[in-house]
């Protein structure tokens, strides 16, 4: 079974060749998320939580829905979350000016804080990993970057 891909000429035409790269790309990159956050002391904050802060740090106060919405989680999942990054000070939560029936959800300098030490140290274990690449390797790596954030954003 045939298929071309409408972006621009190339790519791949065989769908079990499209099916066989995604599977191998699942496996990859659940491998690597699973080792970085193997290197987490328990109790730690999750990765949800982190993805949350990240967000919240990244642009801004959020509603909970909001945040459900953008994280692609239910909102009963970002409630669980955002009590879980409450109740530790990473965030906290105002009412909304505009419907007091709301809140609106910000990151507290506790919450930065945790955020850069958690990237800092996910970001220095993957950088001692990667000075153990070839310079091709590396690049070969950070030139699909472009390519894995459109993957994300088209998931």
């Amino acid at each position: 079974m045939k298929a071309d891909t409408a972006a621009g000429g190339g790519g791949i035409r065989d769908l079990s060749d499209a099916t066989r790269l995604a599977s191998d790309l699942r496996l990859a990159v659940g491998r690597v998320t699973r080792r970085l956050r193997q290197a987490h002391a328990v109790g730690d904050v999750s990765l949800s939580g982190v993805s949350v802060l990240a967000r919240l740090a990244g642009e801004g106060p959020a509603s909970p829905s909001a945040l459900a919405e953008t994280e692609r989680v239910r909102p009963q999942a970002m409630a669980s979350t955002l009590a879980q990054l409450e109740q530790r000070g990473l965030v906290r939560r105002t009412p909304d000016a505009a419907d007091g029936r709301r809140s609106i959800v910000a990151a507290t300098d506790e919450g930065r804080a945790v955020l850069a030490e958690r990237r800092s140290e996910s970001v220095q274990r993957l950088a001692a990993v990667l000075d153990t690449f070839s310079e091709q390797e590396r690049a070969t790596l950070g030139a699909a970057l472009p390519l894995l954030d459109r993957l994300a954003e088209r998931l």
